[in-house]
């Protein structure tokens, strides 16, 4: 009988030939090194307005989430793809105030290019279907079917684009390490020890993925922007971009929801973004899960976590007890 999943909490992303995983305030980065090996990096993530209230009230809560994940991915993705830079001389290695300038620029880089990946992002999936759906207007003059025109634009684009990239090498590889993430975090939520073999045979498909809270941004945004009628259409794109926040609050919570809940209203809702998920991950290879291991293993006590939930005592905790 298959064990029912239990909720752990840990949540990841995958990086350049690695995945990062939180737990809490704490994450961890495991990288696969061009020489074969392995390397972690950890730390505590606290975000924007650490110990706020405000980041405790339900949605508003999930703003802040979703800013201090794409804060915390930038780093993250920036610490993977220092392995695979030109390899720096060694005067610039040994030099402190080198280092610092670096580094400087590293987080003004970041910034910037997260600011921009946010524009481009409402110009791609906000104001292109908008702008697409109203060419339409002369020979459709109902307002609420150009809406549900203008959502469904919305979500093809997504889809055509998420197909777009997955011909690049280093993106299919990208979406192999995020099959191992889930799988992964999967393997410990369905009470198996996390060896690389139940990890393989996990699935590479989760609820709380960054996909299908993607898909529920969509959908809301559709129910939300049903109600618009305003006649300026600079004013209709300008009231769509404010109302992402609070599209992004609300998604937040039902994705929050259907990691917790197995009722069968909930999987109904989740399906459409758990098919999506199977563009955007990839089945890994073992090398893979061994990296997504190490991630974990680096924020997470599973073998606490297993004890804790189904009972399972680890070899490891058998021989502690003798």
């Amino acid at each position: 009988m298959a064990k029912k999943s239990r909720y752990s909490g840990i949540g990841g992303q995958a990086v350049l030939e690695g995945i990062m995983m939180k737990n809490k305030e704490k994450y961890a980065v495991a990288v696969r090194r061009p020489d074969g090996g392995i390397s972690v990096e950890t730390g505590n993530e606290t975000g924007i307005l650490p110990g706020s209230k405000l980041k405790e009230i339900p949605f508003v809560r999930g703003i802040f989430n979703f800013i201090d994940s794409l804060v915390l991915g930038m780093k993250c993705l920036n610490f993977s793809a220092s392995f695979y830079e030109e390899e720096e001389t060694a005067d610039e290695k040994h030099s402190g105030e080198k280092k610092q300038k670096n580094e400087t620029g590293e987080k003004l880089l970041s910034a910037l290019v997260t600011c921009f990946a946010i524009v481009l992002a409402l110009g791609i999936f906000v104001v292109l279907p908008y702008y697409l759906s109203s060419l339409l207007k002369d020979s459709l003059r109902n307002q609420s079917l150009l809406a549900i025109i203008e959502g469904v634009m919305r979500i093809l684009i997504f889809i055509l684009y998420v197909t777009g990239i997955s011909l690049m090498k280093d993106i299919r590889r990208l979406y192999c390490y995020h099959g191992a993430e889930h799988k992964c975090i999967n393997c410990i939520e369905r009470g198996r020890p996390l060896t690389v073999e139940n990890v393989m045979r996990s699935s590479r498909l989760h609820k709380r993925c960054g996909t299908s809270f993607i898909f529920f941004v969509f959908l809301v945004s559709i129910v939300l922007f049903f109600f618009i009628r305003v006649e300026n259409p600079a004013a209709r794109v300008a009231i769509r971009i404010a109302l992402m926040p609070v599209v992004a609050g609300i998604s937040y919570e039902i994705i929050r929801l259907a990691g917790r809940s197995s009722n069968i209203f909930i999987q109904i809702l989740s399906a459409p973004g758990m098919a999506i998920q199977r563009m955007t991950t990839k089945e890994p290879d073992k090398s893979m899960a061994e990296v997504a291991i190490a991630a974990v293993e680096a924020v997470f006590d599973w073998k606490q976590y297993l004890r804790d939930n189904f009972g399972y005592e680890t070899e490891d905790s058998e021989e502690e007890d003798d």
